[in-house]
């Protein structure tokens, strides 16, 4: 039977190869990562695990427990021209954990990546990353440049104590690019360059046990862009908890945690209305957990004490806003058994909208935000999940909640009126502004990863997110309905890996406009169209890495194979079918 089902998905690989390479045109794929970003439903311990000395091996004698973990979705893995994520897997298994890769393909595509660490006394483990990826655009497609190129270096430290493990991290972000999006005008050869700079460090200091103090995390990061915006943001988070208190002989255990947090964002920009931000944020999330085998009941709140200062050039004053939140939080679970796990629950909390969250989702807004914070009243949902003999594991959910400043983006028309193509960057109707509106969002979603054999892993992911909102009739540029199906297949032992990831959105509702010249002097009259749409996609991928050697490999990498000609936001269309190979040296 194994043999039948290898048989199988081979010709199913093979196939696809096929099919897929009749391709013609279109789409940029930048990298963060080396293998897929697919959505996968994995064991958690809730215990520390024992590497490395970690914990002390005194330690080892807490019971391991395991659940179900919901890793968020395929969040790295975007489909902008500027962002996304590299689909080539990663061979597991290894101690090989150093490399050094360098690829070129079409679109005039150069990706290079670096990986080094190295163990030192006293476990101390030092490393350096670098990745860049750079390409030419759609010369083809615009008159005007359409390049762009995304670098990082990052250093990082792990120390593995007698009590804990420390992590300490930095990192440098540099992305280069255009507002290509150009629709509504003819303007030749413009200059359209937008460049964001970030800075982070990170530290994580975990403890082995969880008496008391349980971990310590600090963020921090330091933006400023090609405008002059500039943002920085710190966050500190301390996890208190005391677990395993036992409940007479009733079985059940009880956990209790104490989350403390405090954020501070400040946000200035430097053009238009000239919009600057402050939030300070503080949060305490109590709860206790009541646990019995697999089943669980958990009750706890969480409460936000925020201060918010808003001042652009329009405000007569600073807007100041002090508020405490209250929001629920609650979740059970009842395991049947164990391949079915009912389970539901109620939260919420506050979101504090930076600038550098807003380039995540959108790197083609412009250079100045009014920012406020997105605050889920609450969100009530529930679910089936399980693990089914460990070859099948699935997380399905429903949710339904309300929401108060709901974030989306909005289609900047011309900034002003004049008859000239002598314009900024930004004032070709080609960039989008964050706005807000109330409503309530309904939410289905489903996960599953399923192992049919042991060299081969099958994920897939689908979500239905639909918003009903106070002021507008539709949200803009958030699709309806999003899918990620993937697999992963070793084969030749082990020295072929072969992946396969397909991405698919529904259409989304968005705003634009139509500009005509009028009068004497001539002026720009600009017409809105409120219900436009950016048409769905399916955009596959597919890659393949052959190890000729232990230190020596070729990679090869397919992306947007169909040539999909889809739009990330209006007017900015990605590339073509891209193909880019390559070499790998491991040591």
């Amino acid at each position: 039977m194994n043999k039948r089902i290898q048989l199988l998905s081979i010709i199913f690989l093979g196939f696809s190869s096929v099919a897929f390479s009749q391709i013609k045109e279109e789409k940029l794929i930048l990298n963060k990562k080396r293998e897929p970003e697919v959505k996968k439903i994995e064991k958690k311990k809730t215990s520390v695990e024992t590497i490395k000395n970690y914990p002390p091996e005194e330690k080892s004698q807490n019971p391991v427990k395991y659940t179900i973990t919901d890793v968020p979705a395929v969040s790295d893995f975007k489909t902008s021209t500027i962002q996304g994520a590299d689909v080539t897997p990663k061979f597991d298994g290894t101690s090989q954990n150093n490399y050094i890769q360098f690829g070129m393909g079409n679109f005039g595509k150069i990706l290079g990546d670096a990986n080094i660490s190295k163990t030192l006394e006293n476990k101390i483990e030092v490393g350096a990353d670098a990745h860049f990826l750079s390409t030419q655009g759609l010369k083809k497609e615009y008159a005007w440049d359409s390049k762009q190129s995304s670098t990082t270096l990052g250093a990082f430290l792990n120390s593995y104590g007698d009590k804990g493990k420390f992590n300490l991290n930095a990192e440098y972000n540099l992305n280069s690019y255009n507002y290509y999006g150009i629709y509504a005008l003819e303007p030749g050869d413009v200059d359209l360059d937008q460049r964001v700079n970030q800075f982070k460090v990170n530290g994580y200091y975990d403890f082995y046990s969880n008496e008391i103090l349980n971990d310590i995390r600090v963020k921090s990061s330091f933006l400023k862009d090609h405008f002059d915006a500039q943002e920085n943001q710190v966050s500190v988070l301390a996890n208190l908890s005391k677990h395993a208190i036992e409940i007479g002989k009733s079985g059940i255990n009880l956990n209790a945690d104490l989350g403390v947090g405090l954020e501070a964002v400040k946000s200035e920009f430097a053009i238009r209305d000239k919009n600057s931000a402050n939030f300070f944020n503080t949060n305490l999330v109590p709860k206790v957990t009541f646990r019995k085998g697999d089943s669980y009941l958990m009750l706890g709140s969480s409460f936000e004490f925020l201060n918010a200062k808003n001042s652009n050039d329009l405000m007569a004053e600073q807007l100041k806003n002090n508020k405490t939140y209250w929001f629920p939080r609650a979740e059970f679970q009842y395991a049947a058994i164990n391949g079915f796990k009912f389970y539901g629950g109620v939260d919420g909390g506050l979101k504090l909208n930076t600038y550098a969250d807003l380039l995540q989702q959108n790197p083609f807004i412009i250079s100045d935000q009014y920012l406020k914070p997105t605050e889920t009243k609450y969100h009530f949902y529930v679910g089936l999940r399980g693990d089914i003999d460990e070859t099948f594991k699935y997380d399905v959910s429903a949710g339904y909640g309300k929401m108060r400043d709901i974030m989306f983006f909005k289609a900047n028309s011309l900034f002003d009126n004049d008859y000239t193509l002598n314009r900024s960057a930004y004032n070709f109707a080609n960039t989008f502004s964050a706005v807000y509106d109330d409503g309530n969002v309904s939410d289905i979603k489903g996960s599953l990863q399923y192992f049919p054999l042991a060299n081969l892993v099958l994920d897939a992911e689908v979500k239905f997110t639909k918003f009903d909102l106070k002021n507008y009739e539709d949200i803009y540029n958030v699709p309806l309905l999003t899918a990620t199906i993937g697999a992963k297949y070793t084969m030749l032992d082990q020295k072929l890996l072969l992946g396969f990831k397909g991405i698919f959105a529904s259409d989304r509702t968005t705003n634009s406009f139509v500009l005509e010249g009028v009068g004497s002097p001539m002026m720009y009259q600009s017409t809105e169209d409120t219900n436009d749409k950016v048409g769905g996609y399916a955009d596959l991928n597919l890659s393949a890495e052959y190890k000729i050697h232990k230190n020596f490999s070729i990679f090869a990498l397919g992306n947007n194979l169909l040539s999909s000609k889809y739009q990330t936001y209006k007017g900015y269309k990605v590339l073509g079918a891209q193909i880019l190979g390559g070499v790998k040296i491991t040591f």
